[in-house]
């Protein structure tokens, strides 16, 4: 019987990272599924979810032991069971000029109206006309089916003058 489970990764970058754990899910008899990988503050930071037989979750251990021994951190997670959540899917885009709490206020919107973050990732880059930094992220949401997508627009245009939100795509039913 087979089991997914979760492998995070975090150390120096260097050459050869992801072919070392690639190596080690295959070595094991595992199948890589999807993963965010990226360098982070000069780090490798990553997670993988990988389908592998249940029997063969001590293997993986071992290959993954071998790729700490050459500096990279690797943890296995077993991923939580749930049902499939409802609602509408929806993606957005923020930009503004970069200041401490973005995040955290347009989080605390989201959060206020019970959506789920599925995806988020952000950057600081130079604005092309004043070299300021500016931020951006994108953000793949899951809203609960009873809120409108009026009501998300309204809640994030209203917490900053600094900001754009951009709907990048009307909701979906998941």
């Amino acid at each position: 019987m087979n089991q997914t489970i979760i492998l995070t990764v975090i150390g120096s970058d260097r050459p050869g990272l992801t072919r070392a754990i690639a190596d080690a899910v295959f070595e094991a008899g595992g199948n890589w599924l999807e993963s965010h990988l990226s360098r982070l503050g000069a780090k490798y930071v990553g997670s993988i979810l990988i389908d592998l037989p249940a029997e063969r979750l001590a293997d993986l251990e071992t290959a993954t032991r071998r790729i700490d021994a050459v500096g990279l951190k690797v943890e296995l997670v077993a991923p939580v069971e749930t049902s499939e959540r409802e609602g509408h899917r929806l993606a957005i885009e923020i930009v503004g000029q970069d200041r401490p709490g973005i995040v955290r206020t347009v989080t605390t919107v989201l959060a206020g109206l019970e959506v789920n973050i599925e995806a988020f990732t952000t950057s600081i880059e130079g604005s092309a006309w004043s070299g300021a930094p500016l931020f951006r992220a994108k953000a793949e949401l899951l809203l609960p089916a009873a809120l409108a997508l009026r009501e998300v627009r309204e809640a994030l245009e209203n917490i900053s003058g600094e900001i754009m939100v951009d709907f990048a795509a009307e909701s979906t039913v998941a």
